[in-house]
């Protein structure tokens, strides 16, 4: 989360991704930054115990909010 707010405060673009069990984490990170509310995407939580697959079924399912992110159209 630090990384992502850092960058987007040096200008670069930046998508934060994080697993659902982080989002308390990843809040607070946000608002210790001092950038309440920053906006990232979640994924479902576990990703290690996941097959290559399923990974990347994951990824393609947050591709769309990951762009979105960005401000890049799919």
């Amino acid at each position: 989360m630090a990384d992502g707010i850092l960058l987007e405060r040096a200008g670069i673009p930046a998508a934060v991704i994080c697993t659902d069990a982080f989002r308390g984490s990843g809040d607070a990170m946000a608002l210790a930054q001092g950038f309440p509310g920053y906006r990232y995407v979640t994924l479902e939580h576990p990703l290690a115990s996941l097959t290559p697959e399923e990974i990347r079924q994951r990824a393609e399912e947050a591709l769309p909010a990951i762009l979105d992110l960005l401000g890049l159209d799919r």
